[in-house]
């Protein structure tokens, strides 16, 4: 099984709002096969924590437009590692170095990264990574 095809594309928009505020990293994972809870991770990074939160803000507003809200917003106040849950999607916004450390693509390694159609290569970096 793989990721539903709204659950891509919802990926997508969040991962377009995220870029607009200068996310960097953006990659998303295909996580159907491993999680009954979700079909996408969607990871960003940012290296303040004020960044972090505009990031977030980002996304929020711009799946708010399609009347979406996320079931459950984590890390918020602190600004170091932001958990949005959409059911279809989690975002994860994380802070550069908390990124480094949980290496969540490193984790989540064996699960397909879905393409994002952001034009900078995002997913072709994170395939790269993968495979060396």
């Amino acid at each position: 099984m793989t990721a539903h095809e709204t659950s891509v594309l919802l990926a997508r928009h969040a991962a377009r709002a995220a870029a607009d505020k200068l996310a960097e990293d953006i990659v998303a994972l295909d996580v159907s096969e491993r999680l009954a809870l979700t079909d996408v991770f969607l990871i960003a990074s940012a290296p303040t924590e004020r960044q972090v939160n505009a990031i977030v803000d980002g996304i929020e507003e711009e799946l708010l437009k399609q009347d979406l809200r996320p079931v459950r917003r984590e890390g918020r106040a602190e600004g170091r590692w932001v958990l949005l849950d959409y059911a279809d999607i989690v975002v994860h916004v994380q802070h550069s170095e908390d990124r480094v450390f949980y290496a969540l693509e490193r984790l989540w390694k064996d699960c397909p990264v879905v393409d994002l159609g952001l034009g900078d290569d995002a997913s072709a970096k994170a395939r790269a990574a993968e495979e060396s």
